[in-house]
């Protein structure tokens, strides 16, 4: 049994206390009746209805669950793709190069990122006259670029350590390669690729700097529009829509927490 000492129990508490406490604060004041952040002046639903009143807000609001949702799904898909080829052929010509392409957009500033893909869509509409304008399309693309790279590490991890002779066993019963893939391989790898998913939709949900280069008129995302409110200051709607995007990422994170054990289990026993 491990034993904490005073010392790490404490610096476990402060660290956990540094990173939670303050979003609890903002959960609680979510249903203060006063306009002033941190004043008390009783519970109210108040803001919540205001929440669902203002139009704009709800539009970003979908918008980025929309984008982050596209962008999730196809960054899985060719993060997956990208890592099966780095695992399963070890040598090809342009590996290096194409290993570097992969791992770009992980240590690139997102500023840079950014400003590079406003530079090519610019040139793309010059050029061959696509796309005609920023918009949700535009962002969609770049998120991908960005949040395929996380999707190909996490996928690459669990590839490295997969375990060939399934698959080989399958094969040498008869099975076809795409059969081996979809009723092995696939549930197999399918809690990396759910944890992929998560951390690509997370990602894109958090974006404010690549989509403010990339977002054009009717696509504004949660992030530009939370940015832009706060420099006026912190309204408590704002703490209204925190809470309940907190609450449906918490749902979201205890439903895979529980496929995942639920999995873990049928392999023990």
């Amino acid at each position: 049994m491990i034993r904490f000492s005073k010392f790490n129990l404490a610096a476990l508490i402060f660290g956990y206390s540094f990173l939670y406490v303050p979003i609890l604060y903002l959960m609680v004041y979510s249903f203060n009746d006063s306009r002033i952040i941190g004043v008390w002046a009783g519970f109210s639903f108040r803001w919540y209805t205001k929440l669902f009143e203002d139009d704009a807000m709800i539009h970003a609001v979908l918008n980025s669950f929309e984008i982050a949702a596209i962008v999730a799904t196809v960054a899985v898909a060719l993060g997956t793709m990208a890592a099966l080829i780095m695992v399963r052929l070890k040598r090809f010509h342009g590996r290096t190069l194409f290993s570097g392409l992969i791992s770009a957009p992980l240590v690139m500033p997102e500023v840079i990122t950014g400003l590079a893909l406003l530079l090519m869509f610019v040139t793309l509409e010059r050029a061959i006259g696509w796309p005609s304008e920023r918009g949700m399309l535009t962002v969609i693309i770049a998120h991908i670029t960005l949040t395929m790279s996380y999707v190909y590490l996490v996928v690459q991890a669990r590839l490295a350590d997969f375990d060939m002779s399934l698959e080989e066993a399958a094969m040498d019963l008869g099975a076809r390669p795409s059969t081996v893939f979809f009723k092995i391989t696939l549930p197999i790898i399918s809690p990396s690729l759910l944890a992929g998913w998560l951390l690509a939709f997370a990602l894109s949900l958090d974006d404010v700097v690549i989509a403010s280069f990339l977002a054009g008129p009717g696509a504004t995302t949660l992030p530009i529009l939370v940015f832009s409110s706060v420099r006026t200051g912190v309204t408590p709607e704002l703490n209204a829509l925190a809470t309940i995007i907190v609450g449906i990422v918490s749902v979201g994170i205890l439903v895979s927490g529980l496929i995942m054990h639920r999995r873990i289990s049928r392999k023990i026993y």
